[in-house]
């Protein structure tokens, strides 16, 4: 299900999206306005990412570059420090591309069902495909956080509602294709890498969702598998 933050907040627990979220923030500094100098546990592997020269010490053009990968994607304190949960979010993202066209090659979701949705937790990123045939995708999501876990198995989309707004949260949730309970496939109007993550619904971009919405319909197999890490 959508989390209920405000849209213009930030995201408060540090439960992520791979193991390296999970771990508690504890040294980072607690400015969030200002840029920290601080060199962080990742600092590398951060500069790496961000196209930085990897020296390995933060400078004023490291930490602007940090700082505005975390206001981006939701990350606190967004104080430009190299820490766990941004190079966590960044390793996901890692991980994300590296599996290029072929998400399915270990043959986890099932190639006998048709056309199916997959929602693969450990890497936070689903498809459409049928049988063997990639359809669409795959595309990052955003999963159920730790205690809203996005539940796993074969399901069907049971009901749909474009313009659906939620009876528990009362907020909006645009493209809502529901195959378990509460959760379903739905839009939001935050980044996919945005932790600690949903109220159990997987959560996509509009442009995500509403292809979603073109290509499944009512009695179409969903499956989710894997498990998020920090759940």
């Amino acid at each position: 299900m959508r989390n209920i933050r405000r849209r213009g907040a930030v995201a408060l627990g540090v439960t992520g999206l791979v193991a390296p979220l999970t771990l508690a923030l504890g040294t980072a500094p607690a400015q969030a306005a200002s840029c920290t100098t601080q060199t962080g546990p990742y600092q590398k592997q951060v500069e790496k990412f961000l196209g930085r020269p990897v020296d390995g010490r933060q400078s004023a053009a490291d930490c602007k570059a940090i700082q505005a990968f975390q206001t981006k994607h939701g990350i606190t304190p967004n104080a430009g420090y190299a820490g766990s949960v941004t190079w966590g979010v960044m390793n996901l993202m890692n991980k994300q591309k590296a599996v290029g066209n072929n998400p399915n090659k270990d043959g986890a979701c099932p190639v006998n069902k048709g056309r199916i949705a997959c929602v693969n937790l450990t890497l936070q990123l689903s498809w459409i495909q049928d049988g063997r045939t990639l359809v669409y995708g795959p595309v990052p999501v955003r999963t159920g956080r730790d205690g809203y876990e996005t539940r796993t198995g074969l399901k069907k989309i049971y009901w749909r509602d474009i313009d659906h707004v939620s009876s528990i949260y009362n907020v909006p949730m645009p493209y809502s294709q529901f195959f378990d309970g509460g959760q379903a496939f739905h839009s939001v109007g935050l980044s996919m890498w945005n932790p600690p993550g949903s109220h159990g619904c997987v959560n996509m971009t509009t442009t995500t969702a509403k292809k979603y919405w073109s290509l499944l319909k009512n009695g179409d197999d969903v499956f989710v598998y894997g498990r998020k890490p920090g759940t």
